[in-house]
């Protein structure tokens, strides 16, 4: 791989960001006076905040497809120093969990993304990493659908295991991509209800089909 694969890509040129969920906004409007937009006002987001290291296109988004599709491991490496870049410098955490794959999608793929890059973030940093959840239902691909479609998709779809101890837990939520998030928005209620404190979500890249109004 060169180096110039390797370089962090541009950021994108939205202005106006949810201070919460990080979601691109085309003008403030969206936007209270601190910065949340509507969704996470009504708690549509379920987790606590969210924050991703680049846009889900060029550079960042090739080597995200080379990892997840073509089988790429070893570049897990340069993605972790991607995803630990983005943390917040002022956050705390207890553990830090994979969003899961189902079962048969895991096992045709050959491994969960977002389990390697939790665990590489988890190494850096010297957190523990759980797989505290796990894939019920193979729902429908996310793709094309719209966001209340989304969420209606994913009900019910995730579960927490029985071995591990959420109650108290600051939790770091990671996988690879954020479109809407409502992958990650299930996942985080299902934690939350099994006692964890406080979710938030880490990803490599933010996709957004469009900028909100």
């Amino acid at each position: 791989m060169c180096k110039e694969c390797l370089s962090a890509p541009e950021p994108g040129t939205a202005e106006h960001f949810c201070t919460l969920c990080n979601t691109p906004f085309a003008n403030r409007f969206p936007l209270d006076e601190h910065g949340v937009c509507a969704a996470c006002r009504s708690g549509l987001r379920g987790f606590d905040s969210a924050a991703s290291f680049g846009a889900y296109e060029g550079t960042l988004r090739t080597l995200i497809h080379l990892f997840k599709y073509a089988g790429m491991k070893p570049l897990v490496k340069p993605l972790g120093r991607y995803l630990e870049r983005a943390i917040p410098v002022d956050s705390g955490f207890d553990i830090v969990v994979p969003v899961p794959l189902h079962w048969r999608k895991r096992w045709k793929r050959g491994f969960n993304q977002a389990e390697l890059l939790a665990r590489e973030v988890a190494g850096r940093r010297g957190f523990q990493m759980v797989r505290a959840l796990r894939r019920v239902k193979a729902s429908d691909a996310q793709a094309g659908l719209s966001k209340t479609a989304r969420r209606s998709n994913v009900q019910g779809a995730f579960q927490v295991r029985q071995s591990p101890t959420l109650a108290g837990q600051r939790v770091l939520l990671v996988d690879d991509v954020m479109t809407t998030g409502a992958t990650a928005g299930a996942c985080a209620r299902a934690l939350k209800r099994a006692g964890a404190k406080s979710v938030a979500l880490l990803t490599l890249a933010r996709a957004d089909r469009k900028w909100g109004p």
